[in-house]
């Protein structure tokens, strides 16, 4: 499963021109209209989140993109951003 980046998803309903192809393929197998109607679904800040995001190295300044990571490692999700700062955290990433 994926979790995307805002600017991942401003572009996916922009028309996902701006992605790479792999990316845009992953985020476009479920077959709908919309946000909701695509299978996205929204991910709440959690405890366990709000203590991962605390714990990381602040390799990025960024608080929303820290819980992002965090969301990711603690879901057990792949994080869908072309933010390249985020590489230095140990996260699956797939470029966008």
């Amino acid at each position: 499963m994926l979790i995307l980046d805002t600017h991942v998803f401003l572009w996916w309903m922009a028309g996902g021109q701006r992605l790479l192809p792999d990316s845009r393929d992953a985020i476009s197998r479920p077959d709908a209209e919309g946000a909701r109607l695509s299978g996205f679904r929204e991910l709440d800040i959690s405890f366990r989140h709000a203590e991962e995001a605390g714990a990381l190295p602040l390799h990025h300044a960024d608080p929303f993109d820290r819980m992002l990571v965090a969301q990711a490692r603690t879901e057990g999700l792949t994080l869908v951003t072309a933010d390249r700062n985020l590489a230095a955290y140990d996260v699956p990433i797939l470029w966008a």
